[in-house]
């Protein structure tokens, strides 16, 4: 075994990297540990110390709180409706979009693609858009935070790209075989697509999980809003929405702010670990050709 000795140069030059890195990691992890630890805390533990990382006179308090509330479980509910039906509607439309544009099984499919990739540079802006939602009579309804965004282009040209890697002697095979366009699909090019799909999926399901912005504009209805509204209220001091009328002056403003922050990322943060190991190869491949 040949061992290359580094460098005084090259040594320095990996300390200064592990302690950015370090940096990094502290300025990126003390933001949530900070709301975790308030949301863990009694009023007094927080006047102690603001900037705690580990909870000071560990309560639960303002979980209990927000867990009871008919409100945050309806938003949870809606969440999750809108995030769920999303992924099957975007995943379904993404892939089925992109097999043929990928494998030029469409005529015209270069100016198929102009017009696609032309919406990443302009879009309809919002008040055309709205009057199509509102057209479509889907105002106060959770379709107008599906629909709208049913397909985005950067997704599409991510699986565009994976499905190019494919070899086409695999397709050819199953054509021998007596397969059909929507079998070689399902059962062959999807099958070898899942670190694509993985990525696409997680990048749908968090923008489908923090649409705030189509739920502000088109939902009217409080028991139509998604979690990420009503964080919305709780952040801009209306913590009365959750708490029970009994226990409103037990429980700080503060402390139901970071509980309901807690429990709106929650989900994410543990879907998050099962597509972590198809994230990165699913970017790599999918966002260079060839």
């Amino acid at each position: 075994n040949v061992h290359v000795k580094k460098s005084r140069v090259e040594t320095a030059l990996d300390i200064i990297n592990y302690i950015v890195l370090t940096l990094i990691a502290i300025v990126t992890l003390y933001p949530i540990l900070n709301v975790l630890a308030i949301s863990m805390s009694t009023y007094a533990g927080y006047l102690r110390n603001p900037a705690m990382v580990l909870p000071m006179d560990f309560s639960l308090a303002a979980y209990k709180s927000i867990l009871a509330t008919p409100l945050i479980l309806s938003s949870y509910k809606n969440t999750i409706l809108v995030t769920l039906g999303g992924i099957v509607i975007n995943v379904t439309l993404t892939v089925t979009t992109a097999y043929p544009l990928a494998k030029d099984k469409v005529r015209g499919s270069r100016g198929l693609m102009f017009g696609i990739i032309f919406t990443m540079m302009f879009g309809g802006g919002m008040i055309p858009t709205y009057l199509v939602v509102r057209s479509l009579h889907l105002i106060d309804s959770l379709w107008a935070l599906i629909l709208p965004g049913a397909i985005t282009t950067t997704n599409f040209v991510i699986i565009k790209n994976f499905f190019e890697s494919i070899p086409d002697s695999l397709e050819d095979s199953a054509k021998i075989d007596g397969a059909g366009a929507l079998r070689i699909l399902w059962m062959i090019v999807v099958p070898l697509s899942k670190p694509g799909l993985a990525t696409v999926t997680l990048f749908y399901a968090v923008s489908n999980w923090n649409r705030l912005f189509d739920a502000v504009m088109y939902i009217n209805s409080r028991n139509k809003w998604t979690i990420s509204v009503l964080l919305k209220e709780i952040i801009t001091d209306n913590s009365d929405l959750l708490a029970d009328p009994s226990v409103i002056n037990q429980i700080m403003p503060k402390t139901m702010q970071c509980a309901t922050i807690v429990v709106t990322i929650l989900p994410i943060m543990l879907v998050y670990p099962f597509l972590q190991r198809y994230f990165m190869k699913g970017i790599m491949l999918g966002a260079v050709k060839g």
